[in-house]
């Protein structure tokens, strides 16, 4: 049976002789296979009617058109739609079919142009744009490269130096600076578009207005020696900035050969050059990454019910500390009105001008006007009771990691707050059902566990107790989309889905540091592994000594069976070490926070090693960078397993994607499940297992991951029945 068409592409032809063809493909008319078919069809029927004079593209509802389709790959890969020879859509259709047509195309764009969809615009013979449109080149960051001749028109539209920012930083522009650019060559009001573009397009063809074909143009493009030396740059920064990605310097090699052997050649080398991307182990990774993204926010049981979220019209946040304080400034940023509470003047003050400093940084980096400043600050207000809160629709309780006193702020929020008040907590590791177990409000009770700076790192762990009711996870979700995070739903329990998973990362540093592994060793394969933060270097010193002691003691309490308990941090505060706060870490900081080895370290794992009665093993003093990532990163993997058979992730995917953003794990590794099963369950659990007998129960294999080890199967692939706690 044939499978169902994914969008279409439809033309109607006016009275004035211009044909108008409308991609249509909601929500952001994606080009699909079957678009770019009927658009070729469409195409070919305006260039043999005698009434068609000239041709407009445009996408339908306010969007001109989000990029291709990136399902598309996946049905290739799965085997389900053969891969179209390379250089069909760019060389046949866009640039043979469309660019060198006899009857000129003008390409009205409303919303955005971004990946394909740009490069179809640039290979129409004028583009006009309504203003905010967002027009860019974000393949890199999934992948892929510029594939439908990108690589050759947006230098000759914007000069080569604007062309590589935009496409290796996968950063749109808007219309406006496209006007000025030189890719927009008239920006005009949405009512006004189609009506502009056809007049153009009549321009054109009667040669009122320039015929460009962008892809002859070379106007813009720098002397060959220039060019040479910008690209150079160019390689050299991305080697630095992304060592382990191949595609972006594919990509320049595309640019290269267009700019050296002209643009025909630079199709041709593009078209070959993205047959060979999709291939790329980190390309499938960073489509998976792209397609778990968009699936986080589908739980069954919750998001297939039919709820509607409810509106949230007031939040008040207890604790203006630093996670208090990032969590107002991300709900100020998308209009949330905000109560912050605390417990005396100077705390409030304290926290409110945490809020202050957190906008008035974005205000010196020329990313909010002062105007906006003001406004966004009138959003915020402080209170030092519960009166203010009788109207709130969501309370988030950011207060310190103490069981007895969240205990009793929730006992006093059931008694101001509404019936239908969603009771919050942004705890990272306690169980939530301590937290309420002193109120009658179990079913609004929901972790809502943000990540420092709260304000900027993407990731918000949704934490669902038994009794959490489904309409109060479809507002979170709803709230979390609002603010601009990945909002990831889990279930309860000690450290939730990231720290729970994550544990082990550091306590398996710990333990080979402790048996003569070099810390400095361990941090420098984990970042060259594409992790932003080794165990010591920032993880550890960063977060301070405080908080990781407090961590691990949850985790001894919780799993005893399986933590390694070192001394090494308990030594060195002693000394009064703390990590970055005190200038003295693992790493010696000097007073612009730049760190250095710290010779003097020696000591106290000597010191530990003594405490705990360890060895020093000559093999684990002489590992590979290889064996570094594995014994520090297998646990994780491990942990991750259990994480997913207890059913406290819902799918092996919001794993990956609860790493990627909540850790930094490398997304073009596809997050730690993907990973996993990137190097074969079977592997992972040899290896597991060789440790356990050598080092004890730390390292010990999981029940799911023995039972898939042995059997060679995925770790990510669906558990085989429904878990009762979900």
């Amino acid at each position: 049976m044939a499978s169902r068409p994914k969008g279409k592409a439809t033309m109607e032809v006016g009275g004035d002789g211009v044909a108008v063809i409308t991609l249509i493909n909601p929500p952001v008319n994606s080009l699909s296979f079957d678009v770019l078919e009927n658009l070729k069809s469409n195409y070919e029927e305006a260039l043999s009617r005698n009434d068609v004079k000239a041709i407009v593209i445009t996408g339908a509802k306010g969007r001109f058109s989000g990029g291709f389709d990136i399902s598309g790959f996946g049905d290739i890969q799965k085997g389900t739609r053969k891969a179209p020879k390379p250089g069909y859509i760019s060389i046949d259709i866009i640039t043979d079919l469309l660019e060198a047509a006899k009857k000129p195309s003008v390409a009205a764009i409303d919303g955005l142009a971004l990946g394909g969809g740009l490069e179809l615009a640039m290979a129409c013979h004028a583009r006009i744009s309504t203003p905010g449109a967002q027009l860019g080149l974000p393949e890199l960051q999934l992948g892929v490269i510029p594939g439908f001749g990108g690589t050759q028109r947006l230098p000759r539209l914007v000069g080569l130096t604007k062309a590589l920012e935009m496409i290796l930083t996968s950063k749109p522009v808007k219309a406006e600076q496209g006007h000025s650019l030189g890719l927009v060559d008239a920006v005009v009001p949405p009512a006004e578009l189609l009506n502009a573009a056809r007049r153009w397009a009549l321009d054109i063809a009667e040669r009122r207005k320039p015929w460009v074909s962008s892809v002859l143009k070379t106007d813009k493009l720098p002397p060959l020696g220039e060019a040479r030396e910008i690209l150079k740059f160019a390689k050299d920064q991305t080697r630095r900035q992304a060592p382990n990605l191949k595609h972006p310097l594919m990509c320049l090699e595309a640019v290269e050969v267009g700019i050296v052997s002209g643009s025909r050649a630079g199709l041709e080398k593009e078209a070959l050059i993205s047959s060979q991307v999709v291939k790329l182990d980190t390309t499938k990774s960073l489509i998976h990454v792209f397609f778990s993204q968009r699936g986080t926010t589908k739980v069954p049981g919750v998001t297939d019910r039919g709820l509607v979220p409810r509106k949230i019209k007031k939040v008040a946040i207890i604790g203006g500390g630093l996670m208090g304080s990032g969590i107002a400034t991300a709900l100020i940023l998308s209009n949330y009105p905000v109560i912050l509470k605390e417990v005396n003047e100077k705390f409030l003050e304290a926290g409110l001008g945490r809020v202050k400093a957190n906008l008035q940084s974005s205000v010196k980096k020329g990313r909010m006007s002062q105007e906006k400043f003001e406004k966004t600050m009138s959003l915020l207000k402080g209170s030092l009771d519960y009166e203010s809160f009788r109207d709130v629709d969501m309370v988030i309780e950011a207060v310190i990691e103490n069981i007895s006193l969240k205990q009793k702020i929730f006992a006093d929020l059931e008694k101001y707050c509404p019936q239908h008040c969603i009771l919050a907590s942004n705890t990272s590791t306690i169980d939530l059902n301590k937290i309420g177990e002193r109120t009658k409000s179990q079913d609004r009770i929901i972790g809502a566990h943000f990540f420092s700076p709260a304000h900027v790192m993407p990731l918000l762990e949704i934490v669902r107790t038994n009794h959490t009711s489904a309409q109060v996870i479809v507002d979170l979700l709803d709230v979390g989309k609002k603010i601009k995070k990945t909002p990831v739903v889990v279930g309860n329990c000690t450290g939730f889905a990231v720290n729970r998973m994550f544990f082990p990362y550091t306590q398996a540093a710990m333990f080979l540091v402790e048996r003569g592994t070099d810390p400095y060793l361990i941090d420098k394969a984990v970042s060259k592994f594409g992790m932003p933060m080794g165990p010591f270097s920032r993880l550890c010193d960063l977060v301070g000594f405080g908080v990781a002691i407090a961590t691990a003691t949850q985790f001894i309490e919780n799993f005893p069976e399986r933590t390694n308990k070192s001394m090494i941090i308990p030594l060195m505060q002693e000394d009064k070490r703390a990590g970055e706060a005190t200038r003295k870490g693992f790493y010696l900081y000097d007073e612009k926070r730049k760190a250095k080895p710290d010779p003097e370290l020696k000591k106290y794992i000597e010191k530990a090693r003594s405490v705990s009665g360890v060895n020093l093993d000559p093999k684990l003093a002489k590992l590979s960078e290889k064996e570094i990532i594995e014994m520090t990163f297998f646990p994780v993997v491990n942990e991750a397993c259990r994480v997913f058979a207890e059913g406290i992730a819902v799918k092996a995917a919001d794993l990956d994607i609860a790493g990627i953003f909540g850790m930094g794990f490398p997304p073009y590794r596809g997050g730690i499940m993907f990973w996993a099963d990137s190097i074969g369950s079977k592997y992972i659990y040899s290896k597991l297992d060789e440790w356990s007998k050598a080092y004890g129960g730390f390292f010990k294999p999981c029940d799911f991951l023995a039972e898939r080890g042995s059997k060679g199967a995925p770790l990510s692939a669906p558990l085989e029945q429904a878990r009762s706690r979900l």
